[in-house]
């Protein structure tokens, strides 16, 4: 299987060769991706099917599960030789992720939602108050994102809009300036128009921070917007089966 983005490795925020894995269980799921690298700075659709593995993909690419075999590099770190805790550290310091059903906090405010991740990324932390306090980075990517935290006040993420949820999972994974953000299916639940504003401010301050982006979606509608479109049986080999 060729490699399906970039041919430039030095300049690959994250590679994965002779990757192996299978959930097992009396519906055994096994997932293998030769050759896959992700160019520092990009956006990259990845679409496919329900059921297809595009979760699984994520899960692997994020070390929230590890292998059983192969090599998966993100800045040049193999998450294959980090331990579970190490690996949830990496994840903290170098990853923002968008969450399909968002995972927000249903009764923490919103700015307590947004600085969760620095509770864990000391490195990350230190980012994010580099030109002043982190509440008012938070407060600032609430505003770019649509949301006026003044006019929220006092209200938990449980009594938000989905739109409104949305972007405050949005911020949440940008705070800090991760170098990866990582969105599973975050538009899935908004109509054409909302789609495309959230990818507009979405994008804005992706590129402001100089991050890459890997997003999963069923819409192949919206590839015109990103750098490259990928199937995941372009990148993947998924097989389902009984478990022996």
């Amino acid at each position: 299987m060729q490699r399906a983005v970039s041919e430039t490795a030095p300049s690959d925020i994250v590679r994965m060769s002779g990757v192996r894995f299978r959930w097992r269980g009396a519906r055994a799921f096994s997932l293998a991706i030769d050759d896959f690298a992700l160019p520092v700075g990009k956006r990259v659709l990845l679409v496919g099917p329900s059921g297809a593995g595009k979760s699984t993909f994520l899960s692997l690419l994020c070390g929230i599960v590890a292998p059983q075999a192969g090599r998966l590099e993100v800045l040049g770190t193999d998450m294959t030789k980090l331990s579970g805790a190490a690996r949830d550290h990496f994840r903290a310091e170098h990853f923002g992720i968008i969450f399909q059903m968002f995972n927000l906090l249903p009764y923490g405010s919103i700015l307590d939602n947004v600085l969760l991740p620095l509770s864990f990324a000391k490195k990350r932390c230190a980012r994010a108050s580099q030109n002043g306090p982190s509440e008012a980075e938070a407060q600032r990517l609430l505003n770019s994102l649509g949301l006026d935290p003044a006019e929220l006040h006092g209200l938990s993420t449980a009594m938000l809009s989905v739109g409104q949820q949305q972007r405050v999972a949005a911020a949440r994974a940008l705070i800090g300036r991760p170098e990866l953000i990582v969105a599973d299916e975050p538009t899935s639940a908004l109509d054409r128009g909302r789609q495309q504003a959230f990818l507009d401010l979405l994008f804005a301050e992706i590129e402001a921070a100089g991050a890459s982006l890997i997003m999963v979606s069923h819409d192949e509608e919206l590839g015109a917007r990103f750098d490259h479109v990928l199937r995941l049986e372009d990148i993947a080999v998924a097989e389902r089966r009984a478990a022996a």
